[in-house]
């Protein structure tokens, strides 16, 4: 279920970024948010139920769908009520902070999925910037890292673990830490070079015929 999940998260992040750069309808994205952050946290109950007695790894990986299926939740709610984002972004801050304590619990356990929590801390950290603190020309930054992360951080992970060759040892999160860094770096040069081409052309704009510049 916990891959199911994964799954799920890795089409939500997608249309959330994709929405964040203003390529799909804000409100699309939140109903798709709800419907998904619904799923998840049905999911997350039935996990706890199947797993009972499971012991530290159970509730860890429970712990992890609750987070992500509130988020979208709340998410939606957000945009669909228009309650300011503020709360959410304050949320998120919380939420980073936890994904911090759940990557260093799964080092030992496993270390590609304690890469991959460091991976989501940062784009929840990212929200908590742009929403709680109010840096606002930071919605670029955040539409590419999710578009540009989703698959790598959660689809194609989740169906490496669907299909039973979730890989194992340092090498392997090494390499994914690796691909995952250097995406986010991408991430930040598309941004940058968005921002300054809508620079570009307010300075490059040249008056009308007749017109009086001051």
């Amino acid at each position: 279920m916990a891959y199911v999940c994964l799954l799920l998260s890795g089409a939500a992040l997608l249309i959330n970024g994709l929405a964040a750069l203003d390529l799909v309808p804000r409100r699309d994205a939140a109903v798709f948010s709800l419907v998904i952050g619904n799923a998840q946290l049905i999911l997350g109950v039935a996990h706890l139920t199947v797993t009972a007695g499971g012991g530290t790894q159970s509730l860890l990986g429970a712990a992890g769908i609750f987070l992500f299926g509130l988020t979208y939740v709340y998410v939606g709610l957000d945009v669909l009520l228009g309650l300011g984002s503020t709360g959410l972004g304050w949320f998120c801050g919380m939420v980073g902070v936890c994904g911090i304590l759940l990557a260093v619990a799964w080092s030992g356990e496993d270390p590609l999925l304690a890469v991959l929590w460091l991976c989501w801390t940062y784009l929840w950290l990212l929200f908590f910037l742009h929403m709680a603190l109010g840096f606002q020309r930071m919605a670029p930054l955040i539409g590419w890292s999710l578009v540009l992360t989703s698959q790598a951080s959660a689809t194609v992970p989740a169906f490496l673990g669907i299909t039973g060759l979730w890989p194992a040892g340092i090498a392997a999160a090494a390499a994914t830490g690796a691909g995952l860094a250097t995406l986010l770096l991408l991430a930040g040069g598309l941004a940058r070079r968005g921002r300054r081409s809508k620079t570009g052309a307010v300075v490059v704009e040249r008056p009308l015929p007749g017109e009086l510049r001051l």
